[in-house]
């Protein structure tokens, strides 16, 4: 009985259909396939489009080919490395734009008219970065918005957040990609060299930044085979850069921290990052005359006119708990 019954529904499907194509009447289109549409041809990225909407690449291929197949139009010209809009494609585009960008902005005012965002915020951060400015925060955004559930994932890489899944993305420095919003998060941060009292037991403690040289130096990479930090200092308002040596080297900072907390050498870490153990004794602060300033952390996220509630929840909530 079931199979009769949808076998009547598209049977009625294909009546309507054929009929309005006889009539010159405009097949129907689903507002999901239009949705998909628009996506794609703001990125010109099926993956990025993908990602944003939440679904498979192969889902939106799949979901394009069946609109232009009831459409009876090619919206996009596809070649192994570019997609690109047809005339029709950017036609359509240019005069559905504005309409869905409306609901869009609806939808998100009745959201907010009701203070309860919802769904998952996706966040790709340093350790460094969510240990300072995330996680202590964590507990009083989760009470404030309890609709929203929060996905961190942690690295160093600076890759495409959008590519990737997430929906904002907090690193050091404000460089981003040109569809990128970057926004500081705190303030600007301080390079400091720690070490643990008993690194000098046996050893004088620097007095120049020449004298770092002569020391076991904990060196960092950006990331798994990425560059070096640089060691940079203040010497009477001048920037120099110091090429320190020594046997051991991170890709993370607070493995950094550890190591110099054990005396296994001098460490170039952030002043906020390491202050419990600064504040505990475990380490000290030397050639303190040097100390540079480096960069503020930055939150990221794409460029667009509506931001979806839960993400404008999350960014502002955290530029908020760490205004300086």
């Amino acid at each position: 009985m079931q199979s009769q019954t949808k076998g009547m529904k598209k049977k009625l499907i294909r009546q309507c259909t054929e009929q309005a194509r006889q009539s010159g009447e405009t097949p129907p289109v689903h507002l999901p396939g239009l949705l998909t549409f628009e996506a794609a041809a703001r990125h010109l990225n099926f993956a990025r489009a993908a990602a944003e909407l939440g679904v498979a690449p192969t889902a939106v291929s799949r979901t394009l080919k069946n609109l232009e197949a009831q459409l009876k139009v090619r919206l996009f010209n596809r070649t192994t490395r570019s997609v690109s809009l047809t005339e029709a494609g950017s036609s359509l585009n240019s005069k559905m734009a504005p309409a869905l960008a409306l609901i869009r902005n609806s939808v998100s005012e009745a959201l907010l008219a009701t203070d309860q965002p919802s769904g998952t915020v996706r966040v790709n951060t340093s350790y460094v970065a969510y240990r300072m400015l995330i996680e202590p925060h964590l507990e009083a955004f989760l009470a404030k918005f309890p609709l929203i559930y929060v996905e961190i994932s942690l690295d160093n890489l600076l890759g495409d957040i959008v590519s990737a899944g997430f929906d904002v993305g907090i690193r050091m420095g404000k460089k981003v990609q040109n569809d990128m919003v970057a926004m500081q998060l705190g303030s600007v941060q301080k390079r400091i060299l720690v070490a643990a009292p008993n690194y000098f037991k046996h050893r004088k403690e620097p007095r120049s930044i020449d004298d770092l040289l002569k020391h076991d130096c904990i060196r960092q990479r950006y990331s798994v085979g990425g560059r070096w930090y640089e060691w940079k200092f203040d010497a009477k308002g001048q920037m120099v850069q110091v090429d320190v040596q020594g046997r051991l080297l991170f890709d993370e900072m607070r493995s950094v921290v550890d190591a110099a907390v054990q005396g296994l050498g001098i460490g170039f870490v952030l002043e906020e990052f390491a202050k419990q153990e600064l504040a505990s004794g475990q380490l000290r602060q030397i050639l303190k005359q040097h100390s540079a300033l480096d960069d503020a952390f930055h939150l990221y996220y794409p460029h667009r006119k509506y931001i979806p509630g839960k993400l404008r929840a999350f960014v502002d909530f955290m530029l908020n708990a760490n205004a300086t």
